[in-house]
C-alpha cells in the first residue's frame, strides 16, 4: 500500500508531502490545477519516461520518493530478496527517482541504485494505474486474453502450453535440421560402409607392416644369403687345407707346449678354447640358417602384394602405412556410432508427433478452461454495467480455433451488444467511449480478486459519465476502496462524495511563479467543494444543501 508521496521541484510543485491512507480517496479540483500531478510523479517512481521539462523552472533538479508498506505483497517481498534489494525494515519499501534539469535521472530502490526497468518491475506488483483512456487497452485482443486469464487463474494452464510448445518447436526444428543433412549424412555412411569393408577384407594388423618390410628384404634376397652363409661356413671350417677352425686349432698345439714351459700363457689358451667353441656354434647357426633359408618365390610373391595393398590403402587415406591397422579402428567406431539416418528421422518424426500431441492436449485444456471462465466473467460484467444505465447490455468471450503459439491455440475477442436487437460484435466497433469507460470500470470491479497489485489509481476514468451512473460508479469505486487502496481523480460530485478521504488541487500564482498545492480536506472544506462541482463557481446555499445531502448518501 502507497503510504507516503514526497515531491520536490516537479513541473509546477515546488515542495509536496502527501501521506496516503487505506480505503479510496478521491482528487479533486479546479480545471488546469494539476488534479493528475501526483499521479504523474507516481508514474515516474514507476520507471516512467523522464524529461528535462519535468524539472521545475529554476531548479536544479527533480526528487520524488514513494513510501510503500510491503507487509501483505509477498511477491513483492520475495522480487526485492532475489534482487537483494530489501531495506533494514523489511515492511517498508522505498523507491526514488530524480530527474537533474538535463534530462539525466536515476532511480533509487531502498537506497541503492537501480535502472529504470527494475523500477517498472517492482512498480508493476504494487501499482496499477488506469489513465484516461486506460479503457481503451480494452480494445485489444491481448488484453482481453490476458483479462480471461487472470480472471480464470490460468497461470498454470498457460505455463504448460508454453512448455509444451516450446518443446515441439524444439524437435520440429531438429527435424528439419536432421532432414536437411540427410543426404550429407547418407553420403558419409555410405562411405564408412565401403571403406570399412574393404579394410575389414584387407585385415592389417598392427605392427604388420614392418614384419612384412623384413620379410621381403630376407625373401628377395635369399640366394645372396645362402652364398653368403656358404662362403662363411667354408672359411669357417670347410675348407682344406686350410680354415679358421684348422688354423686356431694349430695355434691352440704350439700354446699348449709353450704353456708347459711358461704357466702364465694358460689364460691365453682359455680364451682360444672359448673362441674355437663360439667360432663352431657360429658355423652350426650358419649351417642351420643356409638350410632354412630356402628361395620360395611363391611366398615372396604373396609378401610383395601385402605390402604394396598395404601402401596403396595407405596412400588412399592419406596416412602412412604403419597406421593402417589404428586407422581402420577408427573408421569401424565411427560406423558403430553413426545411426542409419532413416532411423534418426523416424525416431525424430514420433518425437514430433508426440510433443505436438501433447502441445495441443494443454492448448485443448486452456481452452476449455477459457470458454468456461468466459461465461461466468460476461455474466459478471453485464450485471455491473445494467446498473451504470446500460440495461441492455450483452458480452461474451467469443474463443475460436486460431494459430498454435505458446499462448496456446485461441483467439479471444470480448463482443458486446447494448441496444436491443442488436447481434454481439467487436468492442471497438459497438461501443461508444462513454460505454468503453462503464464496461472496463464494470470489468476492473468483477476482477478486482485476480489483481495482485494492493493500489489501484484511476485518473479520471469517469469521463462521459454523468447523472444517476455516475452514482454507481462511485458506489463500485468505493467498493473497490472498502478491499485495497484506491485514488481516484475525478471531475464528477458522485464519485468523490464517496471516497474515504478527499484531496483538493488548485493553483497558486505569486509573482508571476506558478504552484501546486493539494490539501486534504476536512468534513466542511469536503461539502463546499462537492457544492463547487455540483453547481460551478456560483455556490449557493441550495448547492451546498445537494452537496450535504450527497455526502451524506455517500
Amino acid at each position: 500500500m502507497l503510504q507516503q508521496l514526497t515531491i520536490q521541484n516537479f513541473a509546477v510543485v515546488a515542495s509536496l508531502t502527501l501521506d496516503w491512507h487505506a480505503g479510496m480517496t478521491t482528487i479533486t479540483g479546479e480545471t488546469g490545477a494539476g488534479k493528475s500531478i501526483a499521479l504523474d510523479a507516481l508514474s515516474l517512481c514507476m520507471g516512467a519516461r523522464a524529461e528535462a521539462g519535468m524539472v521545475r523552472s529554476g531548479a536544479a533538479k527533480t526528487d520524488i520518493s514513494a513510501s510503500f508498506d510491503v507487509r501483505r505483497q509477498p511477491e513483492a517481498v520475495l522480487w526485492l530478496q532475489q534482487q537483494d534489494l530489501v531495506s533494514d525494515d523489511a515492511s517498508e519499501c522505498i523507491i526514488r527517482r530524480t530527474i537533474t534539469k538535463d534530462g539525466r535521472s536515476r532511480g533509487y530502490i531502498n537506497g541503492h541504485p537501480v535502472p529504470a526497468h527494475q523500477l517498472k518491475a517492482l512498480g508493476g506488483m504494487l501499482i496499477n494505474i488506469h489513465g484516461q483512456h486506460a479503457h481503451l487497452d480494452l480494445l485489444k485482443s491481448e488484453r482481453q486474453q490476458e483479462l480471461l486469464d487472470n480472471f480464470a487463474d490460468n497461470h498454470n494452464a498457460q505455463a504448460k502450453v508454453a512448455s509444451t510448445y516450446k518443446q515441439w518447436q524444439q524437435t520440429l526444428k531438429q527435424l528439419k535440421t536432421a532432414q536437411n543433412q540427410q543426404e550429407s549424412l547418407r553420403d558419409r555412411l555410405q562411405l564408412l560402409r565401403y571403406q570399412v569393408n574393404e579394410l575389414n577384407e584387407f585385415n592389417p594388423e598392427q605392427g604388420e607392416f614392418e614384419q612384412l618390410e623384413l620379410e621381403f628384404k630376407r625373401l628377395s634376397n635369399a640366394v645372396e644369403l645362402m652364398t653368403t652363409c656358404h662362403n662363411s661356413q667354408q672359411l669357417l671350417s670347410a675348407a682344406e687345407p686350410e680354415n679358421v677352425m684348422t688354423m686356431l686349432h694349430q695355434v691352440q698345439q704350439l700354446l699348449a707346449t709353450a704353456g708347459e714351459v711358461d704357466a702364465s700363457l694358460k689364460p691365453t689358451l682359455a680364451l682360444l678354447e672359448e673362441a674355437r667353441i663360439q667360432l663352431d656354434e657360429a658355423g652350426n647357426e650358419l649351417d642351420t640358417f643356409a638350410t632354412n633359408l630356402a628361395s620360395d618365390p611363391e611366398r615372396l610373391n604373396q609378401v610383395e602384394q601385402r605390402l604394396q595393398k598395404t601402401l596403396d590403402l595407405a596412400r588412399k587415406h592419406q596416412i602412412q602405412p604403419e597406421q593402417l591397422a589404428a586407422h581402420h579402428h577408427q573408421l569401424s567406431q565411427e560406423l558403430s556410432q553413426l545411426d542409419d539416418p532413416e532411423m534418426q528421422l523416424e525416431q525424430l518424426q514420433q518425437l514430433v508427433e508426440q510433443t505436438e500431441l501433447e502441445y495441443h492436449n494443454a492448448a485443448q485444456a486452456l481452452s476449455k478452461r477459457r470458454r468456461h471462465a468466459g461465461k461466468k466473467l460476461a455474466i459478471a460484467i453485464v450485471d455491473e454495467v445494467k446498473q451504470m444505465n446500460m440495461p441492455y447490455t450483452k458480452i461474451e468471450f467469443s474463443v475460436t480455433p486460431a494459430k498454435p503459439s505458446s499462448q496456446g491455440s485461441d483467439s479471444i475477442q470480448l463482443l458486446v451488444s447494448t441496444n436491443p436487437g442488436q447481434a454481439p460484435g467487436e468492442l471497438a466497433k459497438v461501443a461508444s467511449g462513454g460505454e468503453l469507460s462503464r464496461i472496463g470500470l464494470a470489468i476492473q470491479v468483477v476482477t478486482h480478486h485476480s489483481q495482485i497489485t494492493p493500489t489501484l489509481i484511476f485518473d479520471e476514468v469517469d469521463v462521459g459519465i454523468s447523472g444517476p451512473t455516475a452514482s454507481v460508479v462511485g458506489r463500485m469505486l468505493k467498493s473497490l476502496g472498502d478491499q485495497s487502496q484506491v485514488i481516484c481523480v475525478t471531475h464528477l460530485p458522485q464519485v468523490a462524495a464517496n471516497g474515504h478521504q478527499q484531496l483538493f488541487v488548485d493553483k497558486l500564482i505569486e509573482q508571476s511563479v506558478t504552484e501546486t498545492r493539494v490539501t486534504l480536506l476536512d468534513k466542511k472544506s469536503r461539502i463546499h467543494e462537492l457544492a463547487r462541482l455540483l453547481g460551478g463557481e456560483q455556490i449557493t446555499e441550495r448547492t451546498l444543501a445537494n452537496a450535504q445531502e450527497l455526502l451524506l448518501e455517500a
